[in-house]
């Protein structure tokens, strides 16, 4: 693809306007239109044009309810809670080496924050209310500043009361480009999110007390990209790399692009050696990058499928536009390799991780939280299901932050087991680190480097870190009502 004009409006400039549908379009992003008859037209996507080196890139993040249009009319527009003036929104777009800096403005009746999933920086600046830092009042602004010290697909999203605001869209893409990766004809950005929606476009209930205590609420509605089977423009016989999201806060999806094929490149935006597109769930939280060849011809399609059901369901088309780009061999090739702190495995301590249920659901007076000093920590449900080595949070009736589950000591390598005593899934989730997958008694795993792993049902399963980044760090399931009703707790670097 052609690189944009030297005239053409800066990066800064159409970051701060905040639109998706503009900015993921001069950006490389999606190219987003409002939903039309709940199908979404993306124009196509290409390479980010480089800039100069050491370059500040700044968003400015302004959390809202906005009336915008999920289900086809006769329904109204949804009131969703965004960062932009639609969904997806922003997608920002930066080159490795780039810094960040995100003004997040709280346009919000209550107080919020901004977690960056999956991005291996300063303790101060992973955005968990009481934890790392004070919450963003209403009115408020917090800037987050850092480099990413690795490229990849990653995502932002609030860290309190995130049941209803994710719920209800809050969330945005951050991808950090490779400066050496292969080229393709074409980068397509993909969310697969569920809304709780009635057939008015009227929120249903985002959490219910079966759904938390068991595999949790699911949305009613099925998207891409905010809408309904999108058709997502790409170029004939191009090679085309989609970074496919679970956004969900519930859902495991395991997609197929049916009619081509299909090679996954990366793992939560982490190099892997490529390999066929034939069976990687994902649960709520994990991202994979695929590369694939469009239809050879204008009109002709592939469809994006979720098999993760008892029928495959169809989310997204891709059409073929434009002239045929020239043929050429169709041979997936590795991104460049991250620079991961490598665990050394020899004298790494294993430390147990146990996600069970609660012995006895427990309840606490809500109405007796508000003079406590942590009472609003994390804002968590006043009801508890779920625990983490016997520990639930919260716990002690919220008068202070529960101690870490383990304190770490920097600069060793650690294992953790995680071992799923419960009859359902589990996204794993640590913040602050890129861990390696490395076995499982339940099934044969490819060796990978994650941030949200999916802990399959009475499985034990080991993952390690190099302990180099200090601080407290989150760890917790994904399944959003699971961590908000006691399957989370924090593990203490020092």
């Amino acid at each position: 693809m052609p690189h944009r004009p030297a005239s053409a409006l800066s990066r800064r400039t159409l970051l701060r306007a905040g639109g998706a549908a503009f900015a993921a379009a001069a950006l490389g992003g999606t190219g987003l239109a409002a939903p039309d008859a709940g199908a979404l037209k993306a124009g196509l996507a290409g390479p980010t044009p480089v800039t100069a080196a050491g370059e500040l890139v700044e968003v400015e993040l302004v959390a809202k309810e906005r009336m915008l249009r999920i289900l086809p009319e006769p329904a109204g527009p949804s009131p969703l809670i965004t960062y932009a003036d639609s969904f997806p929104g922003p997608i920002i777009r930066m080159r490795k080496g780039q810094r960040l800096r995100a003004t997040l403005v709280n346009g919000l009746g209550e107080h919020t924050s901004i977690h960056w999933h999956g991005i291996r920086l300063p303790n101060l600046e992973d955005g968990v209310p009481y934890l790392t830092q004070p919450p963003t009042k209403p009115g408020e602004r917090h800037v987050y500043e850092f480099t990413p010290p690795d490229a990849g697909s990653f995502f932002f999203h609030p860290h309190c009361n995130t049941v209803e605001l994710l719920g209800r869209g809050l969330a945005g893409v951050l991808i950090v480009e490779e400066p050496d990766a292969p080229k393709v004809d074409a980068d397509v950005v993909c969310l697969v999110k569920d809304w709780q929606l009635d057939k008015t476009g009227k929120f249903g209930t985002f959490m219910t007390d079966r759904g938390a205590s068991r595999a949790g609420t699911f949305g009613s509605v099925s998207t891409v990209n905010g809408a309904i089977e999108p058709v997502i423009e790409v170029p004939a016989n191009g090679d085309i790399r989609a970074r496919l999201y679970n956004i969900d806060s519930t859902r495991v999806v395991d997609l197929r692009v049916e009619g081509a094929e299909a090679w996954i490149i990366a793992v939560d935006g982490n190099p892997l050696p490529p390999r066929p597109l034939d069976g990687w769930p994902m649960g709520p939280a994990m991202r994979i990058d695929v590369l694939f060849r469009a239809p050879p011809k204008a009109g002709q399609t592939l469809r994006l499928t979720n098999v993760y059901s008892a029928e495959p369901r169809p989310l997204a088309t891709f059409r073929a536009v434009g002239p045929s780009l020239p043929n050429k061999r169709f041979k997936p090739r590795a991104l460049p390799a991250s620079a991961i702190p490598e665990p050394d495995l020899k004298d790494a301590p294993i430390i147990p991780m146990a996600f069970s249920a609660t012995a006895v659901a427990q309840s606490f007076d809500a109405a007796a939280l508000p003079g406590l000093p942590y009472a609003d920590a994390l804002c968590l449900s006043a009801k508890t299901f779920w625990a983490i080595n016997q520990q639930s949070w919260p716990e002690g009736g919220h008068e202070r932050l529960p101690p870490p589950l383990v304190t770490l000591e920097k600069g060793r390598s650690y294992i953790f087991e995680l071992a799923n005593l419960t009859p359902h899934l589990h996204p794993i989730h640590i913040h602050g680190y890129t861990f390696k997958v490395l076995s499982s008694d339940a099934r044969k795993v490819v060796p990978h480097h994650a941030d949200t792993v999916l802990l399959e049902p009475k499985e034990r399963l080991r993952v390690a870190i190099k302990a180099d980044n200090p601080g407290d760090w989150m760890f917790h399931c994904h399944i959003i009502e699971h961590q908000d009703t006691g399957m989370m707790g924090y593990i203490r670097v020092a």
